[in-house]
């Protein structure tokens, strides 16, 4: 690895992790928006929030990371034009592939680390994802009991305390079940608990009454010194949860008539995630093909620069734009497939193509002279 080589792939790798990280703070911070519901509504403590939030990391990268190749490919030549360095190094005799040798390294690299979180981290961490949304929505929210506010358990039934205590015990307690809408329930204790049992999690109440409103509008007060109230739970178990295309592992998403709960209506979508997973990082490819082609081919001048930019940004956003309208497609039609991976071969040739030709020398501008 010659000195020119390692000097732009320090620009490149520099610039692809401050580019990624930038990219990722950006989405991750639009994204986990959605889960400050939680925050304020579930109890939901800080730690499993980031860790919650953590695990869409790589589905994340798998965008990003193609975007931000591309756009450290065009920045880091586009400013070696500007500074005459490309210009030197051709003149030196560098072929079209050794200016464009660094740019390639990065690009395969990052296509490796690509294919790592398609086919392994992201169905793995998005499953995770799923699972701990799932049990916080099913039950940390009947655990998680905020004292002084009321908590809707479920739209039907509704839990208020006015303090725990530090060993405990929640104090003021208020119960209010709707779920029979004839007879709706409120009960109130002086105390009781959260106890946490096989069958669920259950709110034991001491020293309360029950209050019951029947059909003919007449109260009725139950006094009672222990009374056992069930928190009503999700009936989906953990094992029943239907799981995404993306949470699928390789092995599922190619043996689909083995996998569980998938139906062949559904097959379509299923089928794109799989086919998507091999061809989102090649699509990464193709961006830096494109942004290298419209930089390096034909002669290096300070003039094209803002035009070749524009072409190679233009054809970048065509080809992503593309790629997301032929995945609905394809998943009500599946002989479509091919499509997706053409999308992805074509600027890799033709870029390739682009690099293989020699440049020609720039045309001599003709100057006029004045007549004496």
């Amino acid at each position: 690895m010659n000195s020119y080589t390692r000097y732009v792939l320090r620009q490149l790798f520099a610039g692809m992790v401050l580019v990624s990280a930038g990219l990722t703070c950006i989405i991750w911070l639009s994204q986990s928006l959605r889960f400050v519901e939680m925050i304020v509504n579930r109890g939901l403590s800080a730690g499993t929030f980031v860790y919650m939030t953590m695990l869409l990391l790589p589905n994340f990268l798998t965008v990003i990371l193609p975007i931000a190749l591309f756009t450290v490919i065009v920045f880091t030549y586009s400013k070696m034009v500007t500074d005459r360095e490309l210009v030197v190094m051709r003149a030196a005799g560098v072929g079209q592939f050794g200016l464009a040798k660094p740019a390639l390294i990065i690009t395969f690299l990052t296509l490796a680390f690509g294919y790592l979180l398609n086919l392994y981290l992201l169905p793995e961490s998005y499953r995770s994802f799923r699972i701990l949304q799932w049990e916080i929505r099913n039950t940390y929210s009947h655990v998680l009991l905020k004292e002084g506010s009321f908590n809707p358990i479920t739209n039907l039934v509704t839990v208020y305390i006015r303090e725990r205590a530090p060993d405990g015990q929640l104090l003021g307690i208020l119960v209010h079940d709707e779920r029979e809408a004839t007879a709706p329930v409120t009960l109130m204790a002086e105390r009781g608990a959260l106890v946490d049992t096989g069958k669920g999690p259950r709110v034991v109440m001491y020293n309360g009454n029950r209050q019951t409103v029947g059909e003919n509008a007449k109260l009725s007060i139950l006094y009672f010194d222990r009374y056992v109230f069930e928190v009503p739970t999700s009936s989906e178990s953990l094992a029943d949860r239907f799981r995404e295309p993306r949470e699928r592992s390789m092995a599922e998403l190619i043996n689909l008539e083995d996998a569980e709960g998938i139906t062949e209506h559904d097959w379509g979508k299923y089928k794109v995630e799989l086919h998507k997973r091999f061809v989102t990082p090649l699509l990464g490819v193709g961006y830096a093909m494109v942004g290298l082609a419209c930089l390096l081919y034909g002669p290096i001048t300070r003039r094209s620069q803002t035009m070749r930019i524009v072409t190679a940004v233009s054809i970048m956003i065509a080809l992503q734009g593309a790629a997301l309208g032929l995945e609905n497609i394809i998943a009500k039609k599946l002989f479509l497939v091919p499509l997706l991976y053409a999308l992805a071969a074509v600027p890799i040739l033709a870029g390739t193509m682009m690099l293989m030709r020699h440049p020609r020398a720039p045309k001599p501008r003709k100057s006029k002279l004045k007549a004496a």
